[in-house]
């Protein structure tokens, strides 16, 4: 071979070496996997709100990062986390190993991101949760900072603050039932499905509703995807129940309410119901959803902050329909890692995580500070309470999800009142007033 050719052969061997390692922050785009489970509504609107956030940067001229400017790109990975926990990791690895995805968001039944979260960390990949809620996924943070640094909280807060907030909201209701109509002492009904992160919150009712001067009626544990809880509902209604707490984030909250609909059982529901956040839910109740409330993240007409409004709205000339919470992908993107990312100038995962953890900033449905522990570890969990994230209240009143609170509430004995513009009243089912207005 001649020595001309073999130099340029050389050349081209280290030209091609050189593209093959070239990390991810070399590259025209920053590429953000998307993973949920995409055949149930969570999954579908962990994409949507990505999707809405990537044409939102990009119309705009992308992202700066250092002296260039890059493109977002969002990859789509079915986690079928629902179903089966296994096709969750896999779907997680073949994001950061096959696709080689810069970030990823996402993830929803905590049993499978527990899982993710580990292959995540092990490729030192920034994985934002939107979706899933055991305090362990924050804890692991703080206990093995090296490794899990990488994992950030962003929606919904842990569950320790869901039951929180859920009993403020069942509070509020009970007094409101106590007032109107003269009950004494309200009996309280608890319905959770059986997945992990519901665990703590059954617990917690068990221990608290008793401390609060309430009686509970019962607990009760269906399946996550229970077709038929008429055995359910039927020993709440012997039970006497004023109040049906629910603990939900699958399709039996679909099944319990248009059943507890059909039986018009003379209890309300309040609490958490994942899929009485959804525009579709009256649809699928067949109607029957009537005064079912149900913690949420949005609702048409009501802003928590300056930002929340052209989201919501945007949302719903996009996809024709109220942004469920695990749409926060949005946020991930817009909010979290776009100024960190432009901030650092760089992609590279540890610059980020230094800059990320002690930044303050607003999202679409309030203002994110993450915690550390009684320690002052870093957890990378949201912080709760009034200034940050409070959640809404929502009710479906004659086939529209409104907003019912915070209605001037106090989250705290020593907080300042709480409320949005936008709110409406609490309604109280008319059959619930016939059984026991005196």
């Amino acid at each position: 071979m001649k020595t001309g050719s073999m130099i340029r052969n050389i050349l081209l061997v280290s030209f091609i070496a050189v593209a093959i390692s070239v990390p991810a922050w070399g590259a025209k785009t920053i590429k953000i996997g998307v993973i949920g489970p995409m055949k149930f509504v969570q999954g579908i609107s962990h994409w949507n709100g990505a999707v809405m956030a990537r044409d939102e940067i990009n119309a705009k001229g992308g992202v700066k990062v250092g002296d260039k400017m890059m493109e977002i790109e969002v990859v789509q990975a079915d986690s079928n986390e629902s179903v089966n926990v296994t096709d969750a990791a896999n779907a997680m690895e073949r994001l950061v190993t096959r696709d080689k995805v810069d970030f990823v968001i996402g993830g929803f039944r905590t049993e499978a991101v527990l899982a993710m979260q580990d292959i995540a960390m092990e490729h030192k990949v920034i994985f934002i949760g939107v979706g899933a809620a055991h305090p362990q996924l924050c804890s692991r943070v703080a206990a093995d900072y090296d490794k899990y640094k990488y994992w950030f909280r962003l929606s919904p807060f842990n569950s320790t603050f869901l039951v929180r907030t859920a009993f403020i909201q069942m509070n509020y209701v009970a007094d409101l039932l106590k007032k109107e109509l003269k009950i004494p002492q309200i009996k309280v009904a608890v319905v959770a499905e059986k997945a992990l992160w519901a665990d703590p919150m059954v617990k917690t009712c068990e221990a608290i509703i008793p401390q609060q001067g309430m009686i509970l009626a019962g607990v009760w544990r269906p399946s996550s995807k229970a077709t038929d809880v008429t055995a359910e509902l039927s020993a709440i209604q012997r039970s006497g129940a004023h109040v049906i707490f629910t603990i939900f984030s699958d399709s039996v909250g679909i099944t319990f309410a248009r059943q507890a609909g059909d039986l018009k059982i003379p209890a309300v529901q309040v609490g958490i119901n994942v899929e009485a956040q959804k525009d579709s839910f009256w649809q699928a109740t067949q109607g029957k959803a009537n005064y079912v409330f149900t913690m949420n993240t949005y609702a048409r007409g009501v802003e928590s902050n300056e930002n929340t409004k052209a989201f919501v709205d945007g949302y719903v000339k996009k996809f024709g329909e109220t942004p469920p919470y695990t749409a926060d992908t949005y946020s991930a993107i817009k909010y979290t890692l776009v100024p960190t990312i432009e901030e650092a100038g760089t992609l590279k995962p540890d610059k980020l995580v230094a800059i990320l953890e002690n930044r303050v900033y607003k999202t679409t449905s309030g203002t994110i500070k993450y915690m550390k522990d009684f320690e002052g570890k870093p957890l990378h969990d949201v912080t709760w309470g009034p200034g940050y994230l409070t959640s809404l209240g929502v009710q479906w009143q004659d086939g529209k999800l409104v907003g019912v609170w915070p209605s001037k509430q106090k989250l705290t004995a020593d907080a300042p009142e709480v409320t949005y513009p936008g709110l409406v009243p609490y309604k109280i089912p008319p059959w619930v007033i016939k059984k026991y207005k005196k």
